[in-house]
């Protein structure tokens, strides 16, 4: 019988794509880095630490004119320092909202 290892609601897609974000409360816009992203959550590399249980808003900016950015509300869920790269910590959200 084949096992899958991975038993998530929805699929990742990989992807090397900007991103602005902005934590709830605040006006300031930082940048970030969207590794993948999924129905339910998204994976980004920012510079900045930012607490488990925060919420941001975000907008991915993809590369290409073809696909529209996309606008969310997301959670926090974890951030831990990327290994091998200095001064780069990676996020793992929730997705709470899909924005227009």
């Amino acid at each position: 019988m084949l096992e899958l290892a991975d038993k998530r609601f929805f699929h990742r897609l990989e992807v090397e794509c900007p991103a602005s974000i902005v934590l709830q409360g605040q006006s300031e816009h930082a940048g970030a880095i969207v590794k993948n992203l999924s129905g339910g959550g998204v994976l980004m590399w920012l510079e900045q630490a930012v607490e488990p249980g925060s919420e941001l808003s975000i907008e991915v900016l993809p590369l290409s004119t073809i696909t529209p950015s996309m606008k969310a509300r997301v959670k926090v869920l974890r951030c831990t320092p990327v290994e091998g790269v200095e001064g780069q910590f990676e996020l793992a959200c929730q997705m709470e909202q899909v924005l227009e």
